[in-house]
């Protein structure tokens, strides 16, 4: 059993409020670096890639680097996705650490929040770290999403600020028309902007209720800050608690009969969660 990327949730703490996330109803918490490296000895057999991410931010952790060495240690790879905010807290060497392959920094955040900063000096930070990407660290990539596409276009005004600052920047010619024909764009080399639309974090209270396949425990699964093992990356309250880390191994957890079911259902385009009948992202790999 192998997957693409496990979602590490390093910490469950974001530091913002914004108004296309659920509100967090588990308590904060942050990994320690022993429950965190007991973690990588386990995932060892599984991935290469982690991804430190489920609901919180990890930039938060003023020891960031502390746990990208653990990673390190490991072999495993890093993904970072972020608000942006916190960009200030870490110098570049940490960001671009060695074990760091992509850094995903969401921009649609900013708009959503109503934090003392202004979106000169959001915007600052995020193309400073770029420039200093570009100039002296060639491996990582620098994924700049804007995930607020709908219908009506209404983050357009917005979007149109971003595309300003990126084509002054990055020398390009990014525009509102031309998200309609594709969904990413190279900024430079290894610096990218990500397009995609709104999605619906599933809910037990929602009344959508679909069938489909979905990713969740073939391509990825998710650990939270607490150790609870979830099937994928929109579970971040641990609706669907496979187990515990701090009370059983991921072997018995991936193995057993609960997960077995999921998987297999999951391959014949049935959802036997309840959570997952829930979750309209799924549908999205209909064919």
């Amino acid at each position: 059993m192998k997957f693409h990327r496990v979602h590490v949730e390093v910490t469950n703490i974001c530091g913002l409020a914004c108004s296309f996330c659920p509100p967090k109803v588990t308590p904060s918490k942050s990994m320690s670096l022993e429950f965190f490296e007991k973690i990588l000895k386990q995932l060892t057999p599984y991935t290469k890639t982690l991804a430190f991410h489920v609901m919180g931010d990890p930039l938060l952790l003023s020891n960031l680097d502390a746990y990208l060495e653990l990673a390190k240690k490991y072999n495993f790879e890093i993904e970072l996705t972020t608000s942006g905010y916190f960009l200030p807290k870490h110098d570049a060497k940490t960001l671009f650490h060695d074990s760091v392959r992509q850094l995903n920094i969401s921009l649609n955040s900013f708009n959503k929040n109503s934090l003392n900063l202004s979106f000169d000096a959001y915007m600052k930070d995020v193309l400073d770290l770029c420039s200093q990407k570009i100039a002296s660290y060639p491996k990582p990539f620098i994924n700049l999403r804007l995930w607020n596409l709908d219908a009506t276009f209404a983050e357009e005004p917005y979007n149109n600020l971003i595309f300003e600052k990126l084509n002054s920047f990055f020398g390009v010619n990014i525009d509102t028309k031309m998200m309609e024909q594709k969904k990413f764009f190279r900024l430079a080399s290894k610096v990218l902007l990500n397009l995609d639309n709104y999605f619906e974090w599933p809910a037990l209270k929602s009344n959508h209720n679909s069938h489909a396949s979905c990713y969740g425990l073939s391509s990825h699964f998710g650990i939270l800050s607490d150790g609870t093992v979830v099937p994928c990356c929109l579970d971040g309250d641990g609706v669907i608690n496979l187990g515990n880390l701090h009370k059983e191994s991921l072997k018995n957890i991936l193995t057993s009969a609960r997960v077995t079911n999921i998987i297999d259902s999951f391959k014949e385009g049935f959802a036997v969660e309840e959570l997952c009948k829930k979750c309209s992202y799924k549908d999205r790999f209909k064919e």
